[in-house]
């Protein structure tokens, strides 16, 4: 019944089974003594809050710190202040402090995904907590990942396999009425704005992109992919219902059951352990209902897999008219999967010099020296 309810009340509740000591409240963030001092909270979603602080400090005289509210069962992403969550709900001297410290020693803040950044010393309310930076002289962005930003009843209406389609998904006006919430925040206090994929776009066109980092040394791999007798088909889905695995899964098992491929789906692996798992893979099947690619995609394109997955045409169109490169994924929707999945295996060879591409295609996008450079204006710092 949990799940039924508006996001703020079932966090609570939740929120309620976990505890915490004095031990467990950590010491407010010490800023580096640089002219720029960035901090970049609250969500720090598969771990990019942490690297864009890593993609920021790529600039003179720039230092930043990326705080995350941990939970139990986390997948262990790095972050520089993780701050335990009923630690940032109820600890009010917690709270107290964190923005004494982020008001009076940070030059800018990027506040991610709509959430409030200290608790609720200010009513769990990010509109306020801008004011306040603000009016303290800290500059503040904000940075949307996808469903605070995304909204429902423009999304539905350009892609047949939208999850907003799904009229018996009961999330789908929570959803609504935060993406709404949140445009109402960014509209009254009028923040530059961050998307980190490009789709976004289409919901705050004023926005910039700023892509998404990863530690391309952790993925790379020396091994051809489509080299097995058998392709190794891994599919490791965040959300089900938002990847479309239920939409896949018939047709994946019928082919693992013919033997035309080995199919893995991946779920609960430490963020550690992730890059033997996709290594292993000849093909990576990312996700078939938002339109855009994220962290997954990159990951497995950096370690030179064949990434499958249902990409807009405005998606692709963006990248190249920012890189003069192509996406180098496999377009497909859950119709046509199967075929796809069957010519690949028949001719391997066509499609290896897509999969090629991806090293490359991610150290051009996605090893924080682009992101780098969008985040220099706001930081009102030269590009390197």
């Amino acid at each position: 019944m949990i799940a039924l309810l508006p996001e703020r009340v079932s966090a609570r509740l939740r929120a309620k089974n976990y505890r915490y000591s004095v031990a467990d409240v950590p010491a407010a963030p010490v800023a580096k003594d640089t002219a720029i001092r960035l901090y970049i909270a609250p969500v720090n979603f598969a771990g990019q809050g942490f690297q864009w602080a890593r993609a920021a400090e790529k600039l003179p005289n720039v230092s930043a710190i990326s705080m995350h509210y941990v939970k139990p069962g986390d997948f262990g992403y790095p972050v520089d202040n993780p701050v335990p969550v009923n630690v940032t709900r109820f600890s009010r001297s917690w709270q107290q402090r964190q923005f004494a410290a982020v008001s009076n020693n940070f030059s800018h803040v990027i506040v991610e995904a709509n959430r409030a950044m200290f608790g609720t010393l200010f009513d769990s309310e990010t509109e306020k907590e801008i004011r306040a930076l603000r009016a303290g002289g800290v500059a503040v962005a904000a940075l949307c990942h996808g469903t605070e930003l995304r909204l429902p009843s423009r999304h539905q209406k350009i892609d047949q396999w939208s999850p907003f389609n799904d009229v018996e998904w009961p999330l789908i006006p929570e959803f609504e009425r935060k993406a709404m919430l949140t445009r109402q925040v960014l509209s009254s206090t009028g923040i530059p704005v961050f998307v980190s994929t490009p789709e976004l776009l289409l919901d705050w066109p004023e926005a910039q992109w700023l892509p998404i980092v990863i530690d391309i040394e952790r993925w790379v791999r020396t091994d051809a992919p489509l080299q097995h007798p058998v392709l190794r088909v891994v599919h490791a889905p965040s959300k089900d219902t938002v990847k479309g695995t239920h939409l896949i899964d018939e047709t994946m098992r019928r082919l693992h059951e013919e033997g035309v491929v080995d199919y893995r789906v991946v779920r609960g692996i430490p963020a550690a352990e992730m890059p033997a798992e996709i290594g292993k893979a000849d093909i990576v099947i990312d996700q078939f209902r938002i339109g855009n690619y994220g962290t997954a995609a990159i990951e497995a394109m950096a370690a030179g897999r064949l990434v499958i997955s249902h990409v807009h045409d405005q998606v692709r169109d963006h990248v190249r008219a920012v890189s003069s490169r192509e996406l180098p994924t496999v377009e497909a929707t859950p119709d046509s999967l199967e075929h796809t999945i069957r010519d690949i295996a028949a001719r391997r060879e066509r499609y290896l010099p897509v999969a090629a591409a991806g090293p490359e295609f991610v150290r051009e996008l996605h090893d924080g020296r682009l992101s780098s450079r969008i985040l220099a204006s706001f930081l009102g710092q030269p590009t390197l």
